[in-house]
């Protein structure tokens, strides 16, 4: 078999491995099983995602995203970003671009690391519901923003056990049977919030979660009355921005933006996979 040519990309620290797969490079190797493998931390590369990029006969590319665990959620929101910065550092597209995704056709712009991607428009939100919790009832909103997301306000969001509280939520019977994000939330200050969240598929809190720091910021602008845009600071310390147009507590014209860094070119060898 020969090594497979891959990229590691960071979307605010949200990491994916990159694969240029229009020329198909895995012959009969069992994918989902390579996917799980190369995204172990420590005993391989590690990454919370795996995007393959593909060729399209509708837009400039497409994109095959994995978790980590090797399930297909339809949108990863700095997965895009960084898929978006790949094809443009690659040649496949220009600064502005488009690609298909499971959620329809994505578009973006890249202006040097920084990449802005159109999201899709956020469907049944649900604001200050109560669910029951090992510890007592919690009053939660919720937002699909391309994939579920739950969130949760906190005064004090150092304190929050992400991992015991967002699996049980992202477990929890009100969810089944996709299950859900979970974003834990504070807000700073007019039209910025500080998100931690516990991410489906990775199964664990991450770095980062675009679609997550899209529901939460949506959520917090309506409750809060802001207006666009809102700054979401991510637990790897980098801000992301979420721009958006309001009618009515209805969403539509959602922006992603933030940073989208080459981290490095590799080669994945057999002991990376087996």
């Amino acid at each position: 078999m020969d090594k497979i040519i891959f990229y590691k990309i960071s979307g605010s620290g949200n990491d994916f491995i990159l694969i240029d797969n229009r020329k198909p490079v895995f012959g009969d190797l069992d994918l989902k099983n390579l996917i799980v493998n190369v995204c172990r931390r420590k005993l391989s590369v590690g990454a919370d995602g795996f995007i393959l990029i593909e060729d399209s006969d509708v837009a400039d590319f497409k994109w095959r995203f994995y978790n980590s665990d090797g399930s297909r959620p339809e949108m990863c929101g700095n997965g895009a970003r960084c898929a978006a910065r790949f094809a443009h550092f690659k040649g496949i597209a220009g600064p502005t671009l488009t690609f298909e995704t499971d959620a329809g056709i994505v578009s973006s712009e890249i202006v040097g690391d920084r990449v802005k991607v159109k999201m899709p428009d956020p469907s049944g939100l649900k604001t200050d519901f109560s669910i029951e919790l090992s510890a007592g009832p919690r009053t939660v909103s919720s937002v699909n923003t391309g994939v579920p997301h739950v969130i949760l306000e906190e005064s004090k969001l150092d304190d929050v056990d992400v991992f015991r509280s967002g699996r049980e939520i992202r477990y929890h019977d009100t969810f089944a049977p996709q299950g859900t994000n979970v974003n834990f939330v504070s807000a700073a200050e007019p039209n910025k919030i500080v998100i931690r969240t516990y991410e489906r598929g990775v199964e664990d809190e991450t770095l980062a979660c675009g679609t997550g720091s899209i529901a939460a910021a949506l959520v917090t602008a309506l409750k809060r009355g802001w207006g666009t845009p809102v700054r979401v600071l991510t637990r790897s310390g980098i801000t992301l921005t979420i721009h958006f147009s309001e009618n009515k507590g209805r969403f539509h014209d959602v922006y992603l933006e933030g940073d989208a860094r080459i981290i490095y070119k590799g080669e994945l060898w057999e002991d990376a996979y087996k």
